[in-house]
């Protein structure tokens, strides 16, 4: 079985959003490293990272995220995570495990793009 790991880019206002979708494990997240230093180096600093296809994640996929963080804050940017808008209700993989490592209080979450590129929408309490 072939599991398809796809990080899609697109523009919305001010904000970057990469879409993320399948696995996001040891093979896969150097891709979306990868994905989130192209966006900085293009010089935009406000990233939004839609997880909510992503159905598996283990402790590199979570490295790769606490590592965007730390990227973003650097330059004074802004990161913000969109999980499945039941992810706080019925836990969605990510969530789970942001939670069980006791680092999804880290990241600002939102239900969905609309929600993470607006300036004034508070993210989902963690």
């Amino acid at each position: 079985m072939v599991v398809t790991f796809k990080v899609t880019d697109q523009e919305n206002g001010s904000w970057a959003v990469l879409r993320v979708s399948g696995e996001l494990d040891l093979v896969t997240s150097p891709v979306l490293r990868q994905r989130v230093h192209d966006v900085v180096a293009e010089g935009r600093h406000s990233l939004v990272l839609d997880l909510s296809e992503v159905w598996f994640c283990d402790s590199s996929g979570v490295g790769v995220l606490i590592a965007s963080r730390r990227l973003l804050r650097s330059c004074q940017g802004r990161l913000r995570l969109i999980l499945p808008a039941r992810g706080a209700a019925d836990g969605s993989h990510v969530n789970k495990v942001l939670g069980a490592l006791g680092v999804r209080r880290l990241f600002e979450i939102h239900p969905d793009v609309p929600s993470a590129v607006d300036e004034d929408a508070r993210p989902l309490s963690a």
